[in-house]
């Protein structure tokens, strides 16, 4: 009999490293698809909560908020790119790449979650923002790519034009920064065991046996 896991995977839209660690978790979840029935949600954080509607360059941005020059910024790119790759991602970072305001991909992603799509529209933002440079914060963009994964479009576009689902976000958000939250990606398993950064798939891997482990010598005590 699987063990039902419950996964919570706190991250940002505008997050390269919650691109990666998802990507591997989904490859450690594989492997133990044979031990494990697991619930992933996607529970919203932003980087950058702040930002404004024309969001920033993202060289900009980044030696702006991390302190580093162009030669480091650049190579932390060149990194996360071959990171990319080995999860089948491609990081499209070019001249035209912004940081974006993500506050409204996350309130579609709270629908799409009510919808059973959320992982859909979530790979979906993924693409769109860090492949194809599209703008995951106009309306339009959102709304097409809801209808991309099998979501109404015009229900998005309601959804996102009347600010539905903006207090159960911010809720959310606040919850995870109180439970002492702080970076992105934070995996979550049955609310009590915590693995942060994009780790590699084996350490995913040898972190969720360790839980069964747990799970087992408690079901046995």
């Amino acid at each position: 009999m699987k063990e039902p896991l419950d996964i919570q995977f706190v991250s940002d839209v505008m997050c390269p490293w919650c691109v990666v660690g998802l990507g591997n978790l989904n490859k450690a979840l594989d492997q133990l698809s044979d031990k494990i029935d697991t619930t992933l949600t996607f529970q919203p954080f932003e980087l950058n909560p702040n930002m404004p509607a024309e969001g920033q360059d993202l060289s900009e941005h980044i030696t702006e908020k991390y302190g580093i020059n162009k030669e480091q910024s650049d190579q932390n790119r060149e990194m996360i790119q071959a990171r990319g790759k080995e999860v089948d991602f491609d990081f499209n970072f070019n001249s035209e790449s912004r940081m974006r305001n993500s506050f409204d991909a996350h309130r579609l992603l709270h629908w799409a979650h009510l919808e059973g799509k959320q992982a859909e529209l979530k790979n979906a933002l993924f693409k769109a923002h860090f492949t194809h440079n599209q703008d995951v914060s106009d309306h339009k963009v959102l709304a097409n790519l809801a209808a991309s994964v099998g979501l109404d479009p015009t229900t998005a576009k309601g959804i996102l034009d009347k600010n539905h689902f903006a207090d159960e976000v911010r809720e959310q958000e606040q919850t995870w920064q109180q439970n002492g939250i702080t970076s992105v990606p934070t995996v979550i398993i049955n609310n009590a065991y915590a693995i942060s950064g994009g780790q590699p798939a084996e350490v995913f891997k040898s972190a969720i046996e360790e839980v069964l482990e747990k799970i087992k010598a408690e079901q046995s005590a």
